[in-house]
């Protein structure tokens, strides 16, 4: 059963959710980034390690809290390590007032009709138990959509709802994110037909069931504003995408009822050799900007 303080948070306080979710395939470009270069550290276990101390660093520093952050998605290594001597989701909630999520997704299938859906997830029963004696809040689950195919798209969505049932019957809240590529060259007509897709789904819930979604900021400032309406929907949150932060905040600002759900974009300034008082100062602004966009409407 969800804690009903994390619940009334992620239903309607002010702020945005940050995504601390890089998993293997994104982890070197993210380090890289952050500017540690391939050459300096070698094999998985190093990689993960620089990772996480990364993501604490974040999730310690003082901008990093309820107030503007309302929640925090998680690598399944990240949910499963330490900050400050206590589990992540833990600290999270307990000390920072973050409500936390995981990361479920194995990755993306290859592509077919213009689209690519998630990896099976054999073992996710096994995942979710964990996440829930952990005290995690809810997953996310990313597909991708690059072409306006009906078909496609229509795969995409019923795999995310199908998942999304398994979810909440752990008692855990779902995040739905099928994500339109920012490069497609029909990113308009595949938000209409992904629209349509999702409210048919979203009708056929059962009465008191509720879903978040997780979408690419749409071409048409408030397209989706009909799903955040939806009975069946407690937040919708957008990504970033690929869009530089200020590109991201200023096309979120134009979409009522969206919060941000950045990841690129929350971490495009901070660098590893920043001094502990340049990196919280950093942190600071970019968290103010974002809070901002989320909360602040055109």
């Amino acid at each position: 059963m969800a804690d009903a303080n994390m619940t009334s948070q992620m239903t309607s306080k002010g702020g945005f959710i940050a995504a601390l979710d890089q998993s293997g395939g994104s982890t070197p470009g993210a380090l890289r980034l952050y500017g540690i270069a391939d050459s300096t550290y070698s094999g998985d276990e190093a990689m993960f390690r620089l990772m996480h101390e990364m993501r604490v660093r974040i999730m310690t520093a003082p901008a990093f809290s309820g107030d503007k952050v309302i929640g925090a998605i998680l690598f399944e290594r990240t949910m499963d390590g330490d900050a400050n001597g206590k589990p992540v989701p833990t600290y999270l909630w307990e000390e920072r007032g973050v409500v936390p999520f995981l990361k479920v997704d194995k990755g993306l299938a290859a592509e077919e009709n213009g689209v690519q859906v998630m990896k099976p997830m054999p073992e996710l029963d096994t995942l979710l138990a964990r996440a829930v004696k952990k005290g995690v809040y809810g997953t996310k689950m990313r597909s991708v959509i690059g072409q306006a195919n009906p078909a496609g798209i229509a795969a995409v969505v019923n795999q995310q709802f199908e998942i999304g049932k398994q979810i909440l019957g752990h008692g855990l809240m779902p995040i739905i994110e099928p994500e339109v590529s920012i490069k497609s060259a029909d990113k308009q007509a595949s938000e209409a037909i992904l629209r349509d897709e999702i409210t048919k789904h979203l009708d056929a819930l059962p009465a008191g069931t509720k879903v978040m979604l997780k979408l690419t900021i749409p071409t048409v400032p408030d397209f989706y504003k009909p799903l955040v309406d939806h009975k069946a929907v407690e937040r919708v949150v957008a990504l970033s995408g690929g869009y530089t932060r200020a590109d991201a905040c200023e096309k979120l600002s134009h979409n009522h009822g969206m919060i941000a759900s950045f990841s690129r974009a929350l971490t495009e300034d901070l660098r590893v050799s920043m001094s502990d008082a340049d990196f919280d100062a950093s942190l600071g602004k970019t968290i103010g900007e974002i809070y901002k966009a989320s909360v602040d409407k055109v």
